[in-house]
């Protein structure tokens, strides 16, 4: 396992490649503004959090166990982790 200083905040759940969004679901608090870093067997790379829906409605901030949908400028896939960026 690789050692990191970043913190786990979520796993893609599901990701919709004909609008480029992937469904996350939270295991930490995310808020807009915030960069993160998605890593998983074929994914390794970094996006600020411009805008987030939760049930289609744009929110500023979600917390842990919540589910929340994000424009994301490449492909995931599920199980993928979302760390907040350092």
């Amino acid at each position: 396992m690789v050692k990191t200083s970043e913190k786990e905040v979520g796993r893609i759940s599901t990701y919709f490649k004909d609008v480029g969004v992937a469904a996350i679901e939270l295991t930490g608090d995310l808020k807009v503004g915030d960069t993160i870093h998605v890593k998983g067997h074929t994914t390794d790379f970094k996006q600020k959090v411009s805008s987030m829906q939760i049930d289609r409605k744009n929110v500023q901030s979600a917390k842990k166990k919540q589910h929340i949908g994000i424009k994301i400028s490449d492909r995931v896939r599920p199980n993928d982790a979302v760390f907040l960026a350092k």
